[in-house]
């Protein structure tokens, strides 16, 4: 067995009545487990864990995670103030990205302006690798691309804080040649802004640190296309805002 400290906030703290307590925990205990572990001891937290974040040792944690010994346990609600004030929208979907709707997302009374990158599937690619793509396989590690999304949006809000909202939409799964796969948009109040250079910080962000993959497929037959950024310690979540 194993002791770890739990630490509630907001409405959570409310209703289990503290704000910190020490419990014991298998020695393999996953997240799951101590959410298992809190629906039995705490009926009061049975509707809230739903939808109710966890981190371990100060990073986002799911449901697979293991718990190590001693470690620091935070329960919280989703974080309040950024969807009515400085809206964000991260998604990683098999759907089709839709603009209309990433932009109503991210328009508030204040919006005079928005900017979208988007990339698509190319069928042809000229030049010295000239070759034909029928489709491209897309694959994520989406827990860890989920917190990712999140850390490259905290990243153009530190650099640009005169962005008001900020979608960014990837697509998974398989697409044909024409597709859209990738969108991400920054809005503010003018156009006159940095939301040109937000957007564009982004998409080359994204693809230094979040873990999505491709496969490109074509006439030829088929091959993974790695990058070749190696992520550095600055690159962990919250060190490079």
């Amino acid at each position: 067995m194993k002791e770890v400290t739990v630490h509630f906030f907001a409405t959570l703290k409310d209703r289990v009545g503290t704000g910190e307590t020490k419990i014991t925990l298998p020695e393999d205990a996953r997240v799951s487990d101590l959410k298992i572990y809190l629906e039995e001891n705490f009926p009061n937290l049975q509707a809230s864990l739903e939808t109710a974040l966890i981190s371990v040792n100060r990073e986002y944690a799911f449901d697979e995670d293991t718990i190590p010994e001693g470690a620091e346990i935070a329960i919280f609600p989703p974080v309040s103030g950024g969807a009515s004030e400085q809206p964000t929208y991260l998604i990683i979907t098999e759907d089709e990205i839709r603009l209309n709707k990433l932009l109503e997302q991210i328009t508030l009374p204040t919006t005079g302006a928005a900017c979208f990158f988007t990339g698509m599937v190319r069928g042809i690619t000229l030049g010295d690798d000239a070759h034909k793509t029928t489709s491209l396989e897309y694959e994520a590690y989406q827990p860890m691309a989920e917190l990712k999304l999140d850390q490259v949006a905290n990243e153009i809000r530190s650099r640009w804080p005169d962005v008001e909202g900020i979608a960014i939409a990837q697509r998974v799964g398989h697409l044909e040649s024409g597709t859209l796969t990738i969108a991400i948009g920054c809005s503010s109040p003018h156009r006159n802004s940095s939301i040109f250079d937000a957007a564009r910080y982004g998409i080359d962000r994204l693809k230094q640190i979040v873990p999505i993959w491709k496969k490109e497929i074509g006439p030829n037959g088929e091959s993974w296309v790695e990058g070749n950024y190696t992520p550095k310690k600055s690159d962990q979540s919250g060190l490079n805002q």
